[in-house]
């Protein structure tokens, strides 16, 4: 990589108007020493996972950000999340974990905070098996079936008494920022919304009831941690529900006015853990600060620094927010995690190499999913910094002088290519299409999805820095297409095969594990999701989309449709993807569908003719279950099947890989050696069809390790487990070695 530039070298490269970013900030007893501030998010790391927790967090500090901090954390054993992985600090065990995450920070020069959490109703407790406790006994509306107890006056001692202990905990393990958790609709914010709080004593009725509970905890917390610590809260300064919550000219500026003396820097946001896409918006839905209408009233009641999201990474709009007295600090979760380094960047003038955050919210998913580690469509190595040792920026140097042929420029492809590049290998790109980005070129043109491009962009620019620095490499665009021949012909030493997949174009689906009768997208009236995005098949005026896919793209072609003027019905097993659940996406998307009259239908179909669709209820054979002979459901025979009249049918049913030069090269794998081949791979959908963001580690995890001796399969990667009998532990000083 070479040497890395010195501090006073990149200070020299900055452009001055983004020099406010730069200035440090007092935060009660603590120095900020820039703008850039990592708030709390989840990982999948939590205490269980120290090794990780320290990496990632860390990384962001080398790469700029002045403070970062942990993911929610537990206070008590009563306010436990499993199966989702939160943090814990409830005992010492918890203190000697995290601190390796701190230790890891301050070496970097950077603050490290907590945020101290009580859940309320929305602790389902689940590992623990406790009650949660709230200021009413009500049920959660995010969990399944979960109440929590009504703390009486004993037990709002007692739970306060739980944040002063785990503030004393979270001193002692170095953190220098501490947070009192009010926002997602938790613990003290649930106090002061009379959606929550339906009590009559002193803790409820008026603002300034309701409100005693939280400034109660905040002056305990600072009287036991503030002379060593700054306090913060988090507070959603409107829950997005009107007077039936809390609202930002109504309780919610004069809650912060009430709060003011006991706090050193306020973490602003909106909505509730719900429908908590209203804060982390998707980029679909929300451009970037879209929180700013009811955030930028807060600077009107508080002297005190602020802090606010809203998935900020244009680094004009970060000094317009500071400038304009809206913020003093940018805080952001997805953006760093895209590019750990970003305020690096900035300050070495190379803005052209931020990954910019396409506001995906596959990070988010992970969590809601309850599956560690997080993941991230644009950034590889998010997750990875510990367990593979993989640094966002620094690669290690090839082993062999192979030259590299890569077959496909689409996510896999691309990605593989860059890191190879980076690597120093040889590499020559090639593609049939005019650019790079794969299918990436076609989803970015559909409504709502055009930040997606962000992911092609940065490749295609970094790509092209590479090539020019090594002119052996280079990136072929607009190729007659490879055969195995012209492959085998090529003059390679490893061939990455990364061709993508295709939809289905006769219907095959998961349910049947069959075509549709009739399916056909060599017919006038069907089309797949390809043929509907390059727009040079005709489609009538009602149009049936039958989808069997949980993500995105057939309620995306349902807006882009309707939105033209077509009549649509999404029918199928999925008629909303249920995948957008986790990505927040599903509530705005429903909204979309009832502006726009889209037509939901939970049927599937049996088969397809012109003009007309034989769609069935998968549970329409309800008789009860016996067996019945030989040839015969034990259900019944299903009587629901009904013929609906449609002009053109999109199927999305499915996909299978574009694998034919894969498997054509394996079948030759004899001419291998004649033909100096050493290895041939297959990447991304391609193997197999999935998530934009795996296609993208697998590329990316490939170049990383093709001199494996079968790097076609991945190397095992370190795992933080406790062993039977012992105390897990992190390592000795928390060191992370990088792959350099």
């Amino acid at each position: 990589m070479g040497r890395m530039a010195t501090s006073e070298e990149r200070t020299s490269r900055r452009d001055p108007r983004y020099d406010v970013l730069f200035e440090p900030i007092e935060i009660g007893p603590k120095t900020l020493r820039n703008r850039f501030y990592q708030v709390p998010h989840c990982i999948g790391a939590g205490s269980d996972k120290p090794g990780f927790q320290a990496a990632h967090r860390s990384i962001k500090v080398e790469g700029g950000w002045g403070a970062v901090c942990t993911e929610y954390c537990s206070i008590h054993p009563s306010s436990d999340d499993t199966m989702r992985l939160s943090a814990r600090i409830w005992d010492e065990g918890d203190v000697h974990n995290l601190s390796a995450m701190t230790e890891a920070v301050h070496a970097e020069n950077g603050l490290a905070g907590i945020e101290l959490w009580y859940g309320g109703p929305h602790a389902p407790c689940l590992e623990t098996r406790q009650v949660p406790l709230g200021p009413s006994q009500v049920s959660s509306e995010f969990e399944t079936g979960t109440h929590c107890g009504e703390m009486d006056l004993d037990d709002i001692q007692t739970v306060q008494g739980f944040y002063v202990d785990a503030a004393l905990r979270a001193r002692d393990a170095g953190f220098d920022i501490i947070y009192i958790y009010g926002g997602h609709s938790y613990g003290p914010v649930q106090f002061l919304s009379p959606y929550y709080n339906h009590r009559t004593d002193k803790y409820g009725g008026s603002l300034e009831n309701r409100a005693r509970y939280w400034i109660e905890v905040l002056e305990k917390v600072k009287d036991a941690v503030g002379s060593d610590c700054a306090v913060v809260t988090r507070f959603a300064v409107d829950t997005l529900y009107g007077t039936n919550g809390i609202e930002i000219e109504r309780d919610g500026m004069k809650f912060l006015e009430m709060a003011d003396p006991y706090v050193d820097l306020w973490d602003v946001n909106i909505g509730d853990i719900r429908a908590w896409g209203e804060d982390a918006g998707p980029s679909r839905f929300y451009n970037n600060g879209h929180q700013v209408p009811w955030t930028s009233f807060v600077k009107q009641v508080t002297n005190k620094p602020v802090v606010g999201v809203g998935r900020h990474v244009d680094p004009d709009q970060m000094v317009e927010m500071i400038e304009s007295g809206t913020l003093d600090i940018i805080g952001a979760a997805r953006p760093s995690i895209s590019d750990p380094w970003l305020p690096r960047k900035i300050e070495e003038g190379r803005l052209e190499d931020i990954r910019t955050c396409i506001g995906c919210n596959i990070c988010i998913s992970r969590w809601e999913i309850g599956g560690p580690p997080m993941i991230c469509t644009q950034n590889a190595t998010a997750g990875e910094e510990y367990r593979r040792g993989w640094h966002p920026e620094k690669f290690p140097q090839k082993t062999s002088d192979d030259a590299i042929l890569v077959v496909g420029a689409g996510p896999a492809g691309s990605e593989c290519a860059r890191v190879l590049m980076e690597r120093g290998y040889i590499t020559h790109l090639v593609d049939t299409a005019e650019k790079v980005g794969g299918h990436v070129n076609g989803i970015s043109t559909l409504p709502g999805l055009a930040q997606w491009a962000y992911h092609r962009d940065y490749r295609e620019i970094q790509l092209e820095k590479l090539v020019n620095k090594n002119r052996d490499s280079q990136v072929a665009l607009g190729q007659e297409p490879m055969t195995v021949e012209s492959i085998l012909d090529y003059g390679a030493d490893k061939v990455v095969i990364a061709t993508g997949s295709f939809w289905n174009t006769d219907g095959f689906n998961p349910q049947t594990k069959q075509p549709i009768p009739g399916a056909d997208a060599s017919l006038p009236y069907v089309l797949t999701p390809e043929q509907v995005i390059a727009g040079d098949k005709p489609i009538g005026n009602k149009v049936l989309i039958l989808n069997y896919d949980p993500y995105y793209m057939a309620s995306t072609l349902a807006v882009k449709l309707a939105e033209e003027g077509h009549a649509v019905t999404v029918a199928g097993i999925e008629t909303l993807n249920s995948y957008m659940e986790f990505t927040l996406e599903a509530p705005n998307m429903e909204r979309a569908y009832h502006r726009l009259g889209v037509e939901q239908i939970e049927m599937v179909a049996s088969r397809i003719e012109e003009g007309r669709v034989e769609l069935y209820d998968m549970a329409g054979n309800n008789q009860p279950r016996q067996y019945r002979g030989p040839g015969k459901d034990p259900f019944g025979p299903n009587e629901t099947h009904e013929w609906f009249e449609f002009d053109s049918v999109v199927l999305c049913t499915g996909k299978h890989s574009n694998n034919s030069l894969y498997r054509g090269l394996k079948e030759r794998r004899d001419e291998w050696e004649e033909k100096g081949i050493k290895a041939v791979y297959v990447i991304g959908d391609a193997q197999a069809p999935r998530l934009f963001a795996d296609s993208t580690f697998d590329g990316h995890r490939l170049a990383r390790e093709i001199e494996e001796p079968n790097a076609q399969w991945p190397k095992p990667y370190k795992r933080e487990m406790a062993v039977w009998g012992t105390v897990p532990s992190p390592t000795k000083n928390h060191e992370v070695e990088y792959q350099t």
